[in-house]
């Protein structure tokens, strides 16, 4: 059973690994949850190798209180930075997976004395903006401005994904490619080349965007955006090694 961090917006459903540092924090995808292979993979890692460990439920997620619909990146940017600042000690080594890889650049540039490094799986920076937004056809912008949400087909479930008008304006506050983004810290970003849902073109402008001296891309030949094969696997945990 998951324990509960209470915040002034939320009920956040989080499970925590105590062991030495820096600790390690699993900042999932959209609409996914802390039970995915990624995050349970870690956790097992951690638990071997006596490290803390730590992964949660954004409001609106999984366990977590709230409805996925009421959400935005801003709100769940402040679910992180609130399970990070009550939850862990002294910085720590971010693992966040599309999604959550812009969740976690949010989370160091607001509190960059917290991070130790950041690992990013198929990051997805901007992508409410750059994806979404970009991608809308006349139709879909006037069903968002006229009904506040648009329904998307989703690879990953039968029922679509509903898009709406709060996350595509709240998501113009929080975008990342468009000013400095100074990452002080080892960076590991890892890609695949088969990933339909965050191009490979995404992570190269991240590369050439983020500003630092220990920043690497790994692009995996095939890889898709599950990025959870026992190879992807093993090439997460080397970069957590890495920036360690």
């Amino acid at each position: 059973m998951p324990q509960y961090l209470k915040t002034p917006d939320a009920e956040i459903a989080y499970h925590k690994l105590e062991g030495e540092g820096p600790g390690v924090v699993f900042l999932g995808g959209f609409k996914s949850d802390m039970e995915g292979t990624k995050a349970l993979y870690l956790e097992d890692w951690a638990r071997a190798n006596g490290r803390a460990f730590l992964r949660f439920d954004y409001s609106g997620h999984g366990s977590s209180s709230g409805d996925f619909l009421d959400g935005c990146i801003g709100d769940w940017a402040r679910d992180a930075m609130a399970v990070i600042a009550s939850l862990t000690e002294g910085p720590q080594v971010l693992v966040g997976s599309s999604m959550g890889g812009w969740i976690s650049l949010l989370v160091c540039r607001s509190m960059p004395e917290r991070v130790a490094g950041l690992v990013g799986i198929a990051a997805a920076p901007d992508f409410t903006e750059d994806s979404m937004w970009d991608g809308f056809d006349a139709a879909q912008r006037a069903a968002l401005e006229r009904d506040g949400r648009v329904e998307l087909p989703s690879d990953y479930s039968d029922e679509p994904y509903v898009i709406t008008r709060k996350l595509i304006e709240d998501g113009r506050k929080q975008l990342v490619l468009r000013d400095p983004l100074p990452l002080p810290f080892p960076v590991r970003l890892l890609q695949g080349t088969a990933d339909t849902d965050v191009d490979v073109s995404v992570a190269l402008r991240l590369l050439e965007h983020a500003q630092g001296e220990d920043i690497r891309l790994t692009l995996v030949k095939g890889a898709d955006h599950r990025f959870s094969t026992p190879e992807c696997l093993a090439l997460v945990e080397t970069a957590i090694g890495e920036v360690s």
